[in-house]
């Protein structure tokens, strides 16, 4: 099992990023699947969740309105559309596994195959 975020970079506040996962070594519509983002000197944490059974989601309050997380299971790959970009949200990135086969959740210690992580700087 291998997820690879890949689609970070410098962005200036106001602006969009489109950030991919691709997953290989299982069906990517078994499992739920998470972003979460981590800052210097913070904790890792939960931005946003789709469900393997229903493609329901779940968000932080943070990137409500902002923020979508969508899954495309024909290329076995998940994004996170990030539009109204603000220098808060600059942090690097991580695509994850849960095995929960109904619902999601953003709690990272529920989360056990995590990808390398993507750089999000949003500065001006």
């Amino acid at each position: 099992v291998q997820l690879v975020e890949s689609g970070g970079g410098l962005v200036q506040p106001g602006g969009s990023l489109r950030l991919s996962c691709a997953v290989s070594g299982f069906p990517l519509d078994h499992y739920a699947l998470g972003w979460f983002r981590q800052a210097p000197g913070k904790e890792r944490e939960g931005v946003s969740c789709i469900a393997s059974s229903d493609d329901s989601t779940d968000q932080a309050d943070s990137v409500k309105g902002r923020f979508a997380i969508s899954r495309d299971n024909a290329n076995n790959t998940l994004y996170l559309q990030m539009d109204s970009l603000k220098p808060g949200d600059t942090a690097v990135y991580y695509c994850a596994l849960e095995e929960l086969t109904i619902g999601c959740d953003l709690y990272v210690h529920n989360y056990d195959t995590w990808g390398p992580g993507t750089q999000v700087t949003v500065s001006s």
